[in-house]
């Protein structure tokens, strides 16, 4: 997968990307990663680089995905309740349309919030880091609730400048959380929630947690089970 997104990135380089680049006489950008489970302080940590870039005089722009619509619609918003506006989209290579040509081409930093629901993340910090001159800097989950990797935001780290995996605290005894609980049955990837759904645990209540909850889940098959044979006997009878 690394391999083949290398020479994607290269083609482009080698072709239209060349000379895009000796027209324009722009240096190369930067990519810069902020990793870590659930309410550890990535999107605040992206905040604090993103004001501290406009308060330096440079154009910023955030983006975060349509598909989250927790807090607000066209604004990044931390759990304590910071906002600052951003283009909600559901993919980042339209960005560039969508904001404009000519705002593009002043654009100096790129913020990103949510950035493991972004398909075509890869691709689009190689175009605007390598291409553009783009300062990127990519906020998002590095696993999911079951300790995977989530979406491409791994796959961006080879292309990074720096990589910075914050911490949160383990709800349970209060040591560095390094995972993500889900607290419901849900199965799927991609849940949006907060604090009702999810939970930030230590390595020993993560384990601890999932046996609780596969115990849970086989308990209520097993009623389900019972249940529905229950009914297929009353309905026979």
């Amino acid at each position: 997968m690394a391999s083949l997104k290398s020479s994607i990135c290269f083609n482009s380089t080698t072709a239209g990307g060349a000379a895009r680049i000796s027209s324009y006489h722009r240096t190369s950008g930067e990519v810069h990663v902020i990793v870590g489970p659930m309410f550890a302080g990535k999107t605040t940590a992206l905040l604090r680089r993103i004001k501290s870039e406009g308060s330096d005089g440079r154009n910023v722009a955030m983006i975060k995905s349509s598909k989250d619509t927790r807090y607000a619609k066209d604004s990044v918003v931390t759990h304590d309740g910071v906002k600052f506006p951003c283009w909600a989209l559901p993919n980042l290579m339209s960005f560039r349309q969508r904001f404009g040509d000519d705002a593009y081409e002043k654009l100096d930093v790129i913020g990103i919030d949510e950035a493991q629901f972004f398909e075509d993340l890869y691709d689009f910090c190689c175009t605007a880091a390598d291409l553009d001159g783009k300062t990127v800097i990519v906020a998002g989950l590095d696993g999911d609730y079951l300790r995977r990797s989530f979406g491409s935001v791994l796959d961006v780290i080879p292309l990074a400048d720096t990589v910075t995996k914050l911490t949160a605290r383990c709800e349970l005894c209060g040591k560095k959380a390094f995972f993500t609980l889900r607290k419901t049955e849900e199965t799927r990837t991609e849940l949006i929630g907060g604090a009702d759904v999810y939970m930030p645990v230590c390595r020993q209540h993560y384990v601890n947690g999932q046996a609780v909850i596969e115990a849970t889940r086989s308990v209520l098959e097993s009623r389900k089970l019972k249940t529905d044979t229950h009914l297929e006997v009353a309905s026979v009878v």
